[in-house]
């Protein structure tokens, strides 16, 4: 076991003088008031803009959305400047956050919501079509609808609207009677409130797939999330600057590791965050960059570093002034780091986080990078590896990575069984990854959760791929599994023994994307006679692993 130093607690450091992330958020408006704190699609807000908006819009919530402290809200959007003022509304408003992917297709969106219990949601409109087909399966009451625009001031706020809605055709059709716009709510409210929250309520459901199956909805606590942005803060503040930085924000806020960072630690810092509303648009990525007066820091992971590495453009844009580059979410490759620090001249610092952990876990000090690991634990953090029977393996060797700290969450909603399962009585976390920690605490992970794939840093499970393939009337059986890409780290490749022999490749693939976001659509499919099973019949996706690792060598 190594025990990290603990967290300090004298000055601004001192976690303690704060009860609930409200108080994260007030602390920032007065602390801050009059300096930029989110820039999107070319304008800016202040922290004094954040307080004035989300003051507005946690008075709706309170007065005239039916919805009570402690409820859930799902906040369904890309990186708009609509985020954090929702994001600070629900907290001042004392509900329960619970974060969306706005590429959810209704099928994923109906588990999240009927599962969590979600009563209101914040949504683009963009997405309104596929809440329609899922609503009335659902407890939501409340509805409130935002265009991709409408925190732009005049006139750019019609034309972008517009053209998004009328020239692009961005918009589906769809029809919620009782959804109230932005707009109408912020005119409505007076913008008066009262706080209600407490340090051990649950701030925000983020949903994950933990280690097997579908996604369970992590609970973390105002502390859970106060404690782990100290924890960020104290490995973190010798390259980041209170109160001056510009940090670029490519990630979607609602994952959870650009939740922490942008929403929280940035926040709490009084720094300017850059949201890129669509990074895989690296054209436009790199014209937002080429815009900025400075970047002191950039959070990104592998395959974004390589894309904008590799842009014919990327020499135009000026990194002189960037201390920072974080990268999580995914493995960092060596060839990638070296790379970024090529191009940009500032290294990044890996560092390891699981939703269930708020999500940091360890970070790469910036005094001494390990290459390859991801570094030591964060302060106040416990961590070890332990063999088949949960005993601690020692420094140096292979081992189930256990995780035990103040971040460490609650429980997983209305999930008692998965809590017991992965959260131990001594209060360690099973991971579910396995790693190798050195005498000075670096970690270093040797082998990913043994069925999970990540595409692009995003977490699939196969099972769940499989359970939408196999409702197919053609498909008896099927397996996923992860195969190497230099794109995205891995993509999925799908085996499907056929009921149909009808069945074609792109019947299967029409479906998955009916079923499922983007980035779990399979890009292999491969149909086959039968799949290796035990002998109880479980499907050894191992050995379908084992067979493409021999194709390709």
């Amino acid at each position: 076991m190594f025990t990290a130093p603990a967290l300090e607690t004298s000055g601004d450091m001192n976690a303690s003088r704060f009860s609930t992330i409200t108080d994260v958020f007030e602390y920032a408006f007065s602390s801050h008031a009059d300096k930029q704190a989110f820039q999107c699609l070319g304008h800016t807000l202040t922290y004094a803009d954040l307080d004035r908006y989300s003051a507005r819009l946690a008075g709706w919530l309170q007065q005239h959305s039916g919805l009570k402290p402690g409820d859930r809200i799902a906040i369904q959007l890309p990186n708009l400047l609509q985020f954090p003022v929702a994001v600070m509304a629900a907290a001042r408003a004392g509900l329960v956050i619970v974060n969306t992917n706005p590429l959810y297709t209704a099928r994923e969106m109906k588990h999240q919501f009927t599962d969590s219990g979600v009563k209101g949601i914040i949504i683009l409109e963009n997405f309104c079509h596929n809440l329609e087909k899922i609503l009335p399966e659902t407890d939501i009451s409340c509805v409130i609808t935002t265009r991709l625009a409408d925190m732009l001031p005049q006139p750019k706020k019609t034309i972008v609207n517009f053209v998004v809605k009328r020239v692009k055709r961005m918009v589906p059709a769809w029809n919620i009677a009782s959804a109230r716009s932005w707009d109408q709510v912020m005119k409505e409210s007076s913008g008066s409130f009262s706080s209600v929250s407490s340090g051990t309520d649950v701030a925000i459901v983020l949903y994950t797939g933990g280690t097997t199956g579908l996604a369970k909805g992590a609970m973390l606590t105002h502390q859970n999330l106060i404690v782990n942005m100290m924890q960020l803060r104290q490995v973190s503040k010798a390259l980041i600057k209170d109160g001056r930085d510009t940090i670029v924000a490519p990630l979607p806020l609602y994952h959870t590791y650009a939740f922490m960072f942008h929403c929280m630690a940035a926040v709490y810092a009084g720094n300017l965050n850059v949201l890129i509303p669509n990074p895989r648009d690296i054209n436009e990525l790199i014209k937002t960059l080429q815009a900025l007066p400075e970047i002191n820091g950039f959070v990104g992971l592998n395959t974004l570093f390589l894309a904008m590495c590799r842009h014919k453009d990327i020499a135009q844009v000026d990194f002189s002034k960037m201390r920072f580059t974080g990268s999580g979410g995914m493995a960092l490759t060596i060839s990638v780091a070296e790379e970024w620090a090529k191009v940009t001249g500032c290294q990044i610092y890996e560092g390891y986080g699981l939703t269930e952990c708020s999500p940091v876990v360890s970070v790469n000090p910036h005094d001494k990078v390990k290459i390859g690991t991801v570094g030591p634990p964060v302060p106040g953090t416990d961590v070890m590896t332990v063999d088949e029977e949960g005993n601690d393996t020692g420094f140096n060797e292979k081992g189930e990575l256990w995780i035990r700290g103040p971040q460490v969450m609650k429980g997983y909603w209305q999930n008692e069984k998965a809590t017991t399962e992965s959260i131990t009585a001594e209060g360690w976390f099973k991971t579910g990854d396995f790693a190798q920690i050195d005498e000075e605490g670096y970690i270093r992970i040797v082998d990913r959760k043994k069925d999970l794939i990540i595409v692009s840093g995003f977490n699939v499970f196969p099972s769940e791929v499989e359970e939408v393939v196999n409702a197919h009337p053609g498909v008896a059986e099927s397996a996923a599994i992860g195969v190497p890409s230099d794109k995205s780290g891995e993509t999925i490749k799908l085996f499907v023994v056929r009921r149909d022999s009808v069945l074609n490749i792109k019947d299967v693939e029409s479906y998955c994307r009916e079923n499922l976001t983007a980035y779990k659509v399979p890009k292999q499919i491969e149909f086959v006679d039968d799949l290796p099973k035990s002998n109880v019949g479980k499907i050894l996706r191992r050995e379908l692993r084992e067979q493409e690792l021999n194709k390709s060598g």
